[in-house]
């Protein structure tokens, strides 16, 4: 892990000023901190910046963070756990499962191809998710004639875009349009199609992982070779007891070979790792007692949710698949990752740490990383009590860093009585990370001021409505007072804080 830190102060006469962190407050080492200025609007930002040469104010300003927001993703992901942990997620039968798909593809406007699509996306997003690269990058993909197949050929195209180096078993290729075009694409990514008979006898010394897309809800009777040796080779990898020591097995919606609403009848199918199920989870899938359980396919829309009162975790963020039940535990002290970064020398580092900190946060831009502007803030009150929380830089240079904070908040508190703060920013993807010590000093008010009145409009009534760092009754509350606000100034007037 790459570290640039900046510990030390500088006087005025300084020429190279160390880190600084604005809130209403400017980070400075020799400017006293000055009092909050007597405005009748006391929740406005309050700027700060780290020490700094005493000649500006520079600000670390940090958005103020809305309560009503973080209640209401709060909320999210508290009905999504207590959906899946309670068992309240629908299981489908055969007969729904086709049902819905028929719905879909009719009167609702989708395609096969559209499903296929968004189907494959959301296994190949769910794999990622919980296997690594590094750790888990050879994939084989084994596909059956019909559209679980397909989704598992455009599971192998978004694996292959993520890193993943693919292999593909496509025994029965369906001579369609849609799955010619599938393998044409594949083949132009130069995956590898491999015939059956090529198969290594030991799969677990060629593959990190297996996706199983032989057979989905809709398949009857007894797999037919050469599908039926395949599910006999899984069988044998899914009783190895060590799951380190085998590649990870991961179903397409049904693990092939179980009957879709009584599960693996016999007791004598695979046992896979992971399942995504598609649309919403089969039957058969409470009976799946694997460590990975995923929901994919956001594409049900509300005429299906009603008419089938499907109950369906909600999925987070931008995600196209959502864990379904509980995550199994791990053992945090065997938790590790294997750094691989260019190495850093000193003749590479620019003498001044500020010059440092634009580029390599300009690199952090760059590469696309979300949110590099996030860092976390810590203060102390003045008994010593430490309190971190994560807020947004809104300005840098070498007079400091710059955020905005509410003038009621903890942090602001904090830094009333103790101006000594650090900040850390953390940028993962590239093993990097930046330390900032200093004081911290307020900017002038009318900075203030301008930051507030350039956020959106619902910005600004949420952070007048949200006091941050208050206990409230409840989200009614809140949501009552953002109304009441957007009704006072429905017609478009200048926002005045109360």
């Amino acid at each position: 892990m790459l570290t640039v830190a900046a510990s030390r102060l500088r006087n005025k006469s300084a020429t190279a000023a160390a880190f600084s962190l604005a809130m209403p407050f400017l980070l400075s080492s020799t400017v006293p901190t000055p009092p909050p200025p007597s405005h009748p609007r006391s929740p406005s930002p309050s700027p700060h910046s780290l020490p700094l040469p005493p000649a500006r104010r520079a600000l670390v300003t940090a958005p103020a963070p809305f309560l009503a927001l973080r209640r209401r993703a709060m909320a999210s992901l508290a009905v999504s756990a207590s959906a899946a942990a309670s068992g309240e997620v629908t299981h489908l039968s055969q007969r729904e499962a086709a049902e819905i798909d028929e719905q879909l593809m009719g009167q609702l406007g989708f395609s096969v191809d559209h499903l296929m699509e968004l189907a494959g996306l959301s296994v190949a997003a769910a794999v990622a998710e919980v296997y690594k690269l590094g750790e888990h990058t050879r994939v084989l993909v084994i596909c059956g004639p019909g559209n679980n197949g397909g989704d598992g050929l455009v599971a192998a195209r978004h694996l292959h875009h993520f890193g993943y180096k693919l292999s593909v078993c496509y025994p029965k290729r369906t001579p369609k349009p849609l799955y010619s075009g599938l393998c044409t694409q594949l083949e132009s990514l130069a995956t590898l199609f491999v015939p059956v008979e090529d198969l290594t006898e030991n799969l677990s010394e060629e593959f990190d992982i297996i996706i199983d897309a032989m057979f989905g809800f809709s398949f009857h009777g007894t797999p037919r070779p050469p599908f039926d040796d395949l599910i006999n080779r899984l069988v044998s990898l899914s009783v190895i007891g060590n799951s380190a020591k085998r590649p990870a097995i991961v179903s397409v919606d049904i693990p092939s070979g179980w009957h879709v609403e009584e599960g693996d009848v016999n007791g004598g199918g695979f046992k896979p790792d992971m399942l995504v199920s598609l649309t919403a989870p089969k039957l058969c899938a409470k009976k799946f007692t694997g460590p990975h359980h995923f929901l994919g396919g956001r594409f049900v829309p509300p005429p299906i949710l009603s008419k089938y009162k499907l109950h369906l975790p909600p999925y987070p963020g931008t995600s196209m698949c959502v864990r379904i039940g509980k995550a199994p535990s791990v053992d945090i002290s065997s938790l590790r990752e294997n750094y691989i970064s260019p190495e850093l020398l000193e003749n590479q580092v620019m003498p001044d740490p500020f010059d440092q900190f634009v580029r390599w946060f300009d690199e952090a831009v760059t590469a696309g990383l979300r949110e590099p502007n996030a860092m976390a803030l810590t203060t102390a009150n003045k008994e010593g009590k430490p309190s971190s929380r994560m807020v947004l830089l809104k300005g840098v240079d070498k007079q400091g860093f710059v955020w905005y904070t509410n003038y009621g908040s903890q942090k602001a508190h904090d830094l009333s009585e103790n101006p000594n703060a650090a900040l850390l920013f953390y940028w993962n993807e590239m093993n990097r990370q930046v330390r900032v010590e200093g004081s911290v000093q307020k900017v002038p008010e009318e900075e203030s001021e301008k930051y507030f009145h350039s956020r959106p409009r619902g910005s600004q009534l949420g952070a007048i409505v949200s006091k941050q760092s208050t206990v409230i009754p409840g989200r009614e509350v809140l949501q009552q007072a953002y109304k009441e606000l957007e009704q006072k100034y429905s017609d478009g007037q200048f926002i005045f804080e109360l």
